[in-house]
């Protein structure tokens, strides 16, 4: 196949219609038939649609499958897009991986996957400005930049999750930084509030705490543009403990006073609050109590958002099965 312009994106074609895209294999499975015949269960897809259809053993295809095609990578596709009884599917009549020239041609992988409402070099750069102009702790302020630093290029491109919540290319740095943002607004709202009282908001901490708390999931994920999965570690120990872990190698190089790296510490191990979702301790300071209430909107109302916007049917309500497990309100249709 010649390196011509992709004629459409796969999210685009009609059923029946023929094109040329460009898709990322997004799944691989070897599977057998009732009477033992081997074949595979392949997913290709772009950020809006995902089609998945077998190649069976006497397919041309099958041995290219097999040996050549792998998960994570991006391919030039000539394919019928099909709508069936088994839902879409392509006929392939051409495939190829891409190749240099293609970025000519239009090939982007970043409009073949789910990726951050704003690009990664502007999020961090945002989240940076936010640590050197509101946080005033000598070592504090080092230390956060000191690991910010140290993983930018993973932070540029590593989702917030596997799956649930902003699991999508840059959806770390989207979330951390609307943590951030959120939990300043609690830590000044409260400091208001209860000014005078003992013992009082440290902002500084709040601030550390909010961008930190999510920093081992650089160790708990591998990521690539086909998603996330989680490590050996992610599964043995999780990002809560190995955030711990790094936030105190981090102070190996920018120490920082006992009393006031304890508190960080406990911020990061008890942001998710009950034992169930990966806390060891739940929030036990007013600084971890803020972290842990300005993560949990956040994550929540994104889940809201995925659930009402993945729910296509005309009801006032989305169906019960999803991570929830409720329904939510989605109002009657406009018009």
């Amino acid at each position: 196949m010649s390196t011509q312009s992709a004629t459409c994106e796969l999210n685009q074609l009609q059923p029946g219609q023929q094109g040329v895209f460009f898709a990322l294999l997004s799944g691989k499975e070897l599977l057998t038939t009732r009477d033992g015949r081997p074949y595979y269960r392949v997913s290709f897809r772009d950020r809006l649609r995902e089609v998945s259809f077998p190649v069976w053993n006497d397919s041309p295809w099958f041995a290219p499958c097999r040996d050549q095609w792998r998960p994570g990578q991006c391919y030039k596709l000539l394919a019928t897009y099909r709508e069936t009884e088994f839902g879409p599917q392509l006929d392939l009549h051409n495939i190829r991986p891409v190749v240099a020239e293609d970025r000519q041609a239009g090939f982007d992988p970043g409009r073949l996957v789910p990726v951050a409402s704003r690009p990664g070099e502007e999020m961090y750069g945002e989240l940076v400005d936010l640590i050197q102009r509101e946080l005033t702790h000598p070592q504090l302020k080092q230390l956060v930049l000191w690991l910010l630093e140290r993983h930018r290029e993973q932070l540029l491109f590593w989702p917030g999750a596997s799956r649930v919540h902003h699991a999508y290319i840059g959806g770390w740095l989207e979330h951390v930084l609307s943590v951030a943002e959120n939990a300043l607004f609690l830590a000044d709202k409260y400091a208001r509030l209860h000014a005078g009282r003992q013992p009082a908001i440290n902002r500084d901490l709040v601030l550390a705490g909010a961008v930190l708390h999510d920093i081992g999931k650089l160790r708990e994920l591998a990521a690539n543009w086909a998603g996330a999965e989680y490590t050996a570690s992610g599964h043995l120990i999780g990002h809560v403990l190995q955030g711990r872990d790094m936030v105190r190698e981090a102070a190996a190089q920018v120490p920082l006073e006992p009393e006031l790296l304890l508190q960080l510490e406990h911020i990061i191990v008890s942001h998710q609050r009950l034992p169930e979702w990966g806390a060891p301790k739940p929030p036990m300071t007013l600084e971890a109590l803020l972290v842990h209430h300005a993560d949990e909107i956040d994550a929540r109302v994104a889940i809201y958002y995925d659930i009402l916007n993945q729910d296509t049917s005309d009801s006032l309500v989305t169906g019960a099965k999803n991570i929830l497990g409720q329904r939510l309100y989605k109002g009657p249709r406009p018009g």
